[in-house]
Parts: C-alpha cells; sequence; structure tokens
C-alpha cells in the first residue's frame, strides 16, 4: 500500500490542472472597433466605465483606459476584464491636447462616440444607453466615432 499511495497523488497532481482548465472563466476580453474617423491626425483615447460615475467624458473614474494613433479605422483590446456591465466611451482628439475641445454652447469640436452608438440628443450619451454586459471570453464592440462640427469651420 506505500507504494501505491505515492503513485495515487502523482496522477492527483497531473490531472489537477486539467479540472482547473475546466472551470468556467470569469474575465474575457472586449475588442473596440473605432470607425468612421475623419483624420490621422492626434490619437484616440478609449476608456472602459463600470459605473455611470464620469462618464463618458472623466476619464480618470474609467477602470481602464488606452490611447492610440488615429487612423481610418482602430481597434483596441481590454483583456482580463471581469464579467459585468460596462460601457466605453471613445474620443478622437485630433490636436493632441488630452481633452475634448468644445465651443460655444460646449458642442464638441473633435470626434466622439460611445458602446451602442446611441442617437444623439442634448448632451452626452449616458451611462445607461452605451451599457453592455460582459459575460463570454471575446466581445466584439463597434462604435462609429461622430464629428458635430466641420474642422475647416472658423474657429
Amino acid at each position: 500500500m506505500k507504494k501505491t499511495l505515492p503513485v495515487f497523488l502523482l496522477l492527483s497532481a497531473l490531472t489537477a490542472p486539467a479540472s482547473a482548465e475546466q472551470a468556467p472563466a470569469s474575465a474575457g476580453t472586449i475588442e473596440v472597433c473605432i470607425d468612421n474617423i475623419r483624420s490621422s491626425d492626434g490619437t484616440v483615447g478609449i476608456a472602459l466605465f463600470n459605473t455611470k460615475k464620469g462618464f463618458p467624458d472623466k476619464n480618470s473614474t474609467a477602470i481602464k483606459g488606452k490611447s492610440v494613433p488615429a487612423g481610418k479605422q482602430c481597434i483596441v483590446h481590454f483583456e482580463n476584464v471581469p464579467y459585468g456591465t460596462y460601457a466605453v466611451s471613445v474620443l478622437h482628439d485630433e490636436n493632441g491636447n488630452g481633452r475634448m475641445d468644445k465651443g460655444f454652447l460646449g458642442i464638441p469640436k473633435e470626434g466622439f462616440g460611445t458602446s451602442n452608438n446611441p442617437k444623439l440628443k442634448m448632451g452626452p450619451p449616458s451611462f445607461s444607453e452605451s451599457r453592455f454586459d460582459l459575460a463570454q471570453e471575446k466581445m466584439t464592440l463597434n462604435i462609429n466615432m461622430k464629428y458635430l462640427r466641420d474642422p475647416n469651420e472658423k474657429k
């Protein structure tokens, strides 16, 4: 019996990782694809929020954020995101000053977008309009950049 005990322990140790791998995942990857970027000037900032606090423009309250060079289309991945409810906010910072430039009456001068591409109303989209549930290993969001002003418009 003494000789079979170590073999049993060895077999248990070898099979333990396989059963751990079969456990359901509790985190996934969010792929954010941003289209309709009007120029390659500046950067595109992407922020991931898990509450309405600060959404969509207070990036300091976002749980994750990334910035990439602007291009016709930008793709960003947020990995190891715990399953739950989120919203994504996007800004095309064309002049590279790190913030959303606004004109008279607070109308954005630069491009923006949020998850779910809600219809524009007075004011920015809300967290509830932009929210989505991550409950799978990989999810893809398509966000269309919106511009309210012509870049050639007099400032």
